[in-house]
């Protein structure tokens, strides 16, 4: 095993056997210079630790354990491997997504189950304190299905550069976004409701200050600009340039190191969609849609020039290096075995 620094290490989310994975916990694998990825191990053994989140200064990581309706901090020994860092801290049905504050002063757990989104006050060593959930979600788009009441289902918060907290409601068709406030939590700002049946899923914000989000549903892509503060949709296209397959669903979008392409993953496919940023931030054009690498990329991850790609039921992660003028993957670079990745963040 070669050992490296922390900004070397990508930490893996995985399904262990209670969520139907075969993973044994928090995996990590060092990037070398080719963009190869090295396997470390297991980190540290946990139940199905879906998602992960690292502290923006500490050497702390949480995951979400997604079966076990809990959050759990851990904290890094030298730069691999974890041990746990304090008890864990109850969740919802389903915790499917954590993140941590760009200052380090809370971490969020958005639960797909219950569609509860859940705030953690973290101390001054990063542990998991106080906890505060948000204020119950309404379906705005009640009335075209009042025979039968949608089920709010929290997806992911996502840490704007201005202090606030964007959170997707996938069954609700419904951004929101909140403000915090220390001692109370997170408290209701504004919302943004996208087209019935969308399911948005993940985003990411670009440097123009607007967010493009990916519908896990409709396998579109949306943009949202902020305008005086509130947010506005301004775009609504398709995540993919060939059009989506029944069974396709959309799951994680990034931006490409200069800003001007976003990479969407679509499940089923089995693609990597590769959409051109235009208008200044405010479009997603799809230029061509690419080979995942494997069966069902639940999660990618750019780092500079390359795209890693974890795809939960080949148990693997496939590396391509991007063009940096056309921003498409070359073929497959490098493969790494690894069990039931779902998730994939950068240790430093």
């Amino acid at each position: 095993m070669t050992m490296g620094t922390a900004s070397d290490i990508l930490w893996i989310g995985t399904y262990t056997p209670d969520g139907g994975g075969r993973a044994k916990g928090i995996g990590a694998a060092r990037e070398h210079q080719d963009g190869s990825l090295e396997w470390l191990g297991t980190a540290v053994e946990a139940q199905s630790p879906s998602f992960l989140a690292v502290h923006p200064t500490l050497p702390v990581v949480y995951a979400a354990a997604e079966q076990r309706k809990k959050v759990q901090a851990y904290r890094r020994r030298g730069d691999f491997p974890l041990e746990l860092f304090g008890a864990p801290e109850p969740a919802g049905e389903a915790t499917c997504h954590v993140a941590v504050d760009l200052h380090g002063r809370f971490a969020t757990a958005a639960c797909w189950g219950d569609g509860q989104v859940l705030l953690y006050e973290l101390d001054e060593d990063g542990g998991l304190a106080g906890r505060f959930p948000a204020a119950p979600s309404v379906d705005p788009h009640a009335s075209l299905s009042p025979g039968s009441p949608r089920q709010s289902r929290a997806h992911a918060s996502l840490m704007l550069r201005d202090g606030r907290v964007m959170t997707t409601d996938l069954g609700h068709d419904t951004l929101r976004i909140w403000n915090y406030e220390p001692g109370s939590g997170l408290v209701a700002d504004h919302e943004v409701v996208l087209p019935y049946g969308s399911g948005p899923r993940h985003m990411v914000e670009h440097p123009s200050g607007n967010v493009f989000i990916v519908s896990e549903y409709s396998v579109e892509v949306f943009v949202v600009r902020p305008d005086a503060g509130t947010y506005e949709l301004v775009f609504r296209g398709p995540a993919t340039a060939g059009g989506s397959q029944d069974g396709d669903s959309a799951a994680e979008i990034c931006l490409g190191p200069q800003g001007n392409f976003a990479y969407a993953g679509v499940r089923g496919s089995n693609i990597i969609s590769v959409l051109e940023v235009a208008a200044g931030g405010s479009e997603l054009i799809p230029v061509k849609d690419c080979d995942s690498g494997g069966d069902w990329p639940r999660h990618h991850l750019v780092r500079g020039s390359w795209l890693h790609v974890a795809h939960e039921r080949s148990d693997n992660i496939a590396t391509f290096e991007l063009d940096p003028v056309t921003g498409l993957p070359g073929p497959v670079l490098h493969d790494l075995a690894t069990p039931s990745p779902t998730a994939l963040v950068s240790a430093g």
